[in-house]
Parts: structure tokens; sequence; C-alpha cells
């Protein structure tokens, strides 16, 4: 009986790990959605089902359940983890601060909506990840020329911003036509931490303060140092992105139509459903995920990898790099990806070409100098997962039956030998002979 139980529950879990991020496949599909309350589940149900749309498996917790684990028996549960409990003060089960920054740090990807109430647990998250908060819990972004006309004129809390992030692969090929609605708190970026980025920044004229009460003292965070929503990409190649506003995924502000203060355009319809749908095909890595496979190099004219190379032989190099599509393999096409021929420092620096089909490659001469060195490709682009390849070969020198007979810089040395020689016959015949 216990081994018909054992082989039901192996059959039960081949769909679970068949849908799961592998290489091969690197697009999140188990996601854990930790919320406040239940009913965050149906008002922003337009952003939950566009992920069901797109084959994600959502798993709905309450953030203090006591039952929820990111891990079981040292193996990771979930591939993503999304965080829509803004007030939480304490998760439930095995899960805290320390366990989602480990989540992280294991190649696995997170949403962060903080709000106006956001909880010091949510800004310590934040904060770890190199994103920190307007420390004054009231605070809000305010914007008296940048905010979305109303028929109320409001505290200019609810704004319309159009600062994106200039990035096709992060925001897709498609240009974002309407203004986002934002209404929430704002946030700066850690100034020694690159790999933070804003995806959504607020206009020169916005600024952090309490809307409620007037301003007694210069307001901490100003201008276009504001950002509303910031991606990050870790070395490991984790995303993550934060926001300053729950109620931007809301179905409220997905379907609300939205007019720029000063603006006479009127759009029906906010950017806020194309604009975080695209974000978070990038953030789930349905776009900008690359791989590299096939980094191989030989002589010119040969087709099977030396073990060692001879300083000055020719060489050819070749790598294949292919893009995620969000469903196959496409190649991937560009002209920055370089290798390195890397001893110490790079000795060669070439930049690959291309065939159009994800193949990369060049030739060169191996430096006159003896060691080994490496095949070194290492790329980083905006938007894209960093690639870093390597592989290692060495040099030897000339052996003593491969150098010329007669080397040409000699030259100038074997005629004054030989004239030497010819010149002490002729003196000796001159002095023997001479009376």
């Amino acid at each position: 009986m216990s081994k018909l139980i054992f082989i039901f529950l192996f059959l039960a879990f081949i769909p679970l790990l068949c849908t799961s991020f592998t290489p091969e496949r690197p697009s999140d599909r188990r996601v854990l959605v930790l919320l406040d309350d239940f009913a965050v589940k149906s008002s922003h149900s337009l952003f939950f089902n566009s992920l069901k749309s797109r084959g994600f498996d959502l798993h709905f917790h309450l953030a203090d359940d006591p039952k929820i684990a990111l891990q079981r028996y040292g193996q990771y549960l979930y591939d993503a983890l999304i965080l829509f409990s803004p007030t939480v003060e304490r998760f439930g089960g095995s899960v805290d601060a320390a366990a989602i920054l480990d989540f992280v740090d294991s190649g696995h990807d997170l949403i962060v909506a903080a709000d106006t109430n956001a909880s010091d647990l949510i800004r310590e998250i934040a904060t770890e990840c190199g994103v920190d908060f307007d420390e004054d819990p009231a605070a809000m972004v305010v914007d008296h020329s940048g905010y979305a006309a109303s028929a109320t004129e409001g505290d200019h809390t609810l704004i319309a911003s159009d600062d994106f992030i200039k990035s096709d692969v992060i925001l897709g090929s498609k240009k974002i036509e309407a203004p986002i609605l934002f209404q929430g708190i704002g946030h700066s970026l850690n100034p020694t931490n690159r790999l933070v980025l804003k995806a959504l920044s607020a206009s020169p004229s916005a600024f952090s303060a309490n809307p409620k009460s007037k301003l007694t003292s210069p307001p901490s965070l100003t201008g276009s140092s504001i950002s509303l929503v910031s991606v990050i990409q870790a070395r490991n190649n984790a995303r993550i992105l934060v926001s300053g506003s729950l109620s931007m995924f809301s179905n409220r502000f997905f379907r609300s139509g939205v007019q720029k203060a000063g603006s006479p355009t009127k759009h029906e319809k906010s950017g806020n459903e194309q604009f975080f749908t695209e974000l978070s095909k990038w953030v789930f890595h349905e776009r900008g995920h690359l791989k590299a496979l096939q980094l191989q190099h030989h002589k010119v004219g040969e087709s099977s990898e030396p073990s060692i190379y001879r300083i000055n032989d020719d060489l050819e190099f070749s790598v294949e790099i292919f893009e995620w599509s969000g469903t196959s393999w496409e190649p991937y096409v560009a002209d920055d990806v370089q290798v390195q021929f890397y001893m110490m420092s790079p000795y060669v620096l070439k930049t690959l070409s291309t065939n159009g089909k994800g193949r990369y490659f060049t030739s060169f001469k191996v430096p006159d100098v003896y060691g080994v060195f490496q095949f070194k490709v290492e790329y980083e682009k905006l938007g894209y997962t960093s690639l870093s390849l390597s592989k290692q070969i060495p040099v030897r020198p000339f052996r003593h039956n491969e150098y010329e007979r007669f080397i040409p810089a000699a030259y100038p040395y074997y005629g004054a030998a030989f004239s030497m020689m010819a010149g002490f016959f002729v003196f000796t015949a001159v002095h023997l002979y001479n009376k």
C-alpha cells in the first residue's frame, strides 16, 4: 500500500517538475504570491490573469499564513515571489527577510509592492535590494505640475508619469503612449549599487512629503531623483522589481483614463497595464535572458580543438549565443560581443563577427608570449543577463628544432661574420706573399 502511495505522489509531482525553472526553459513557472488580504486577489485580478495567461502557476497565501515556506528539504518550492503585502509586520511559517534574500541569492526573482503604510519589514527588504524608501512614514510623492487631472483637484498625489527607462528589452519595443498612474511613496537608489535602475521616475517638479501638513523643511527626496518603480538585476542574474505603490497594479488603475495636467491629450486608458505586463516579462525572464554554448577554438585549417597552442599560431574562435523569447530560444544578434585572450591581462581583445544565426566568430594570431591563457567572453548589456565564459589553454614556445634556419633579422650579423673571415684570408695572403 505504501508503494502505491509513493507512486501516486511521484506521478502527481511530474507536471510540477516539468513546468519548473530550468536552464532550457528559464521563464519562472511556479510563483508564490503573498497578500495582506485575499481581496487583493480580485482587486488586482487583471495583473494576475495576465501572468496566468502566459503559463504561470500562481499560489496565493496570506503573508502571515503559518504554513507558508519557500523551501522544503533544501529544495525551493517556487521559482519567483510576489509580495503584495505592504503592511505585513512579520511573515508566517519559515519565511522572513533573511529567507527572502537567500531566495534571491539563489537566483530566483522577486516583485515587491510597497505603499504609504509600508511596514519596516518591507522597507528592510527593499533596502537590502538597493532601494531606500522615504523615512517619513506619512510621506507621499506630490507633484503640482505632473499630476493626473481630475474633476477634483485633490492633493496632487495621484501622479501621471511618463519618464520611462529607455530600454526595449526591459519595456518591450512597443511604445507606451499613455502616462502611468502612481499614488504612493517614492524611493531613492543607493548610489553605490550600479545594479539598480529606475524603470519609472518622477518629474523634476515632484517631491516627497506629507501632503496633509505644511512643509517646515526641505524634502529629502525631490525631482527626478525620486524613483517610482525600480528594477534590479543581481550578479547571479536574479531580477527584482520594487514599486512604491500597490495601487499601480490594481484593476482600477489599469482601466482608468488619464490626462496629465497641462496636456490637451486625454487617454481612455492608462499605460499601467502595458507597463507592468512588459516589465513582468522582463522580471520573469521571458525577455532578455541569454545563454551561450558551443565555445570552440582550433587552428586555422583544422577542425579539432588542440590541447596546446604554440606562439604565433593562427587560430579561429567561435561561440553561439541565443535569447529566450518566452517560448523558445532565438538567435541573439548584436555587434558588441568580444573575446579576450587573457593571461593576467588581455593580450588580445577582438569584437566577434556574427552570421545572424546566433554564431559569433573571429580569428587571430597567438601572441609571442607563452604561458597559460584563457579564452574569455564577458558580456554585460543593459537589460540582458550577463554572460561569463572561459576556457583555459596553454601556449608553448618554439621547440629547438622549430626555429627558422636563417633569421632575416640576423642577416647583418651573418654578413659581418663572413666579411671578417674573407678579410682575414685577404690579410693573410697579402702578408705572406708581399715582399
